[in-house]
């Protein structure tokens, strides 16, 4: 049985090189390396264009993008955390 945390992201910052700085509802951020996902398929085609993927908004907790494509913030959340790439927000900046 594999755990997972229920997260959600409450905010988000497109960043060069199709990254996403990601902020979630636990205080845990990091940067998230979407340049395989933009690279593949039809519905991340206009997230190839750098102004495009800059579009990038949350809405549900959900990063999504105007065209309806979004990425699961479990997933992203657990990857980032996987690779050692989630700290803890410094409340004092």
């Amino acid at each position: 049985m594999s755990k997972f945390k229920m997260v959600r992201a409450v905010r988000v910052k497109a960043l060069d090189g199709f990254r996403l700085e990601l902020v979630f509802d636990d205080q845990m951020t990091g940067i998230l390396d979407l340049s395989d996902f933009v690279s593949t398929g039809v519905v991340t085609e206009p997230l190839r264009d750098p102004a495009f993927f800059a579009r990038v908004f949350i809405e549900m907790g959900i990063p999504t993008w105007p065209n309806g494509c979004d990425i699961d913030a479990i997933n992203a959340h657990m990857e980032l955390e996987a690779a050692g790439l989630l700290k803890k927000i410094d409340a004092a900046a």
